[in-house]
């Protein structure tokens, strides 16, 4: 959200600050794994469930987790990594109905310009990993897609949790956007589909140790 009132130059500066910061605080992360998805399912729901039980195994085998910081499955991700001796990181956005930090964070930071946001997500991960949720989460979801389609960042695992959910979107694409010659076959292959914890941590592992990666 931009302010009318602040000069361009002026608002340049604000963003360099918030990259300068941002990448200050997460210099000591190493690499870690991005958890998306709604910001409205509850603690009951099974997905919240599942992205708990996913951070846990991850801070189990020295992952750090980072999510957007705020309630739902944000809060899900957080709370199963926090207190295992590694990093739960919250990037919060400022947001005009304001969305609040959950309670199971070990670094915290709040950003103003999504995209900064975004390339913070992107800069540390070793993989994403996409809950069910709403059009931010769907943002997020195509925005690492078409990343990895265009290689300006190293392919790495987009894993998608809940096959009743995804189905739809992976028909529709299938269907119709690859019928129509939008995209390739190839381009499907950049996400992958499952349905438990485990699964999703079989995938980012095998991933991981193909690509040793150095800590910060």
């Amino acid at each position: 959200m931009f302010d009318k009132k602040m000069p361009e130059a002026w608002r340049v500066l604000r963003i360099q600050s918030e990259l300068v910061d941002g990448i200050e605080h997460l210099a000591k992360v190493g690499a870690a794994v991005t958890i998306f998805g709604s910001a409205r399912l509850k603690p009951d729901s099974v997905y919240y469930k599942s992205a708990e039980r996913l951070a846990a195994l991850l801070a189990d085998t020295g992952i750090p987790v980072i999510t957007g910081g705020g309630p739902g499955i944000m809060e899900a991700g957080n709370k199963g990594a926090y207190g295992f001796g590694k990093f739960s990181i919250g990037l919060n956005i400022t947001l005009p109905m304001e969305q609040q930090p959950n309670d199971f964070q070990d670094i915290h930071l709040s950003f103003r310009y999504f995209f900064v946001r975004k390339f913070m997500f992107i800069k540390h991960a070793v993989a994403f990993v996409i809950f069910p949720g709403g059009f931010g989460t769907l943002d997020e979801l195509f925005e690492a897609i078409t990343l990895i389609q265009t290689r300006k960042i190293e392919r790495f695992p987009v894993v998608l949790v809940g096959s009743a959910y995804w189905q739809g979107l992976f028909a529709w694409l299938r269907q119709e956007v690859l019928a129509m010659g939008c995209i390739d076959e190839q381009d499907l292959q950049l996400m992958q589909i499952v349905d438990t914890p485990e699964e999703a941590l079989k995938l980012i592992m095998r991933y991981v140790s193909q690509h040793p990666v150095e800590e910060e």
